[in-house]
């Protein structure tokens, strides 16, 4: 996975916003915002993504982790905006649908994150089963050959001394 900048995802966050509000000024209908408004969320998936990703870091990022957060919160308070602005226009319905939407999408997307850590895990196990049965073949080979020298080596003395068996 290709590391997210914290800092660009956040000035993609505050560009979308502030993008978002100039064109709402202009919009005939909430119709022609949708782009806009695809892509402010869009860029707050990305920062969310990227705080993950520095929380993950081993470093200490309380400054840019701030910022995300701060950035995040000025999201959260766009989307209850924007949530209003189709309460006002009479599209409450529009809003449910996006909502309703959306939870399915997400609910989707935890599914196949789900499924892909199933399957991850059990490529790990299986992985880890392989290795313990070279293991014990390589143990048992191992085991095989000092028998087999043994063998040799108790015949070579045999013959040589002339003193095995009766």
């Amino acid at each position: 996975m290709i590391p997210i900048d914290p800092i660009t995802a956040l000035a993609g966050i505050q560009s979308a916003i502030s993008m978002v509000k100039k064109a709402a000024g202009v919009a005939q209908d909430l119709g022609s915002l949708a782009p806009m408004i695809a892509k402010l969320f869009d860029a707050k998936s990305v920062a969310t993504k990227a705080m993950l990703q520095a929380k993950q870091s081993k470093g200490s990022n309380m400054g840019t982790a701030l910022q995300i957060e701060m950035a995040l919160e000025q999201a959260r308070a766009f989307e209850e905006e924007l949530k209003m602005l189709f309460v006002t226009t009479g599209k409450v319905d529009v809003w449910n649908k996006i909502k309703a939407r959306q939870a399915e999408m997400d609910l989707a997307d935890a599914k196949e994150i789900s499924a892909l850590k199933r399957a991850e895990k059990a490529a790990k196990e299986k992985e880890q089963e392989m290795n313990e049965l070279a293991m014990i073949i390589g143990g048992c080979a191992f085991v095989l050959f000092l028998v087999f020298v043994g063998i040799y080596e108790l015949m070579e003395f045999c013959q040589t001394t002339r003193r095995c068996g009766r």
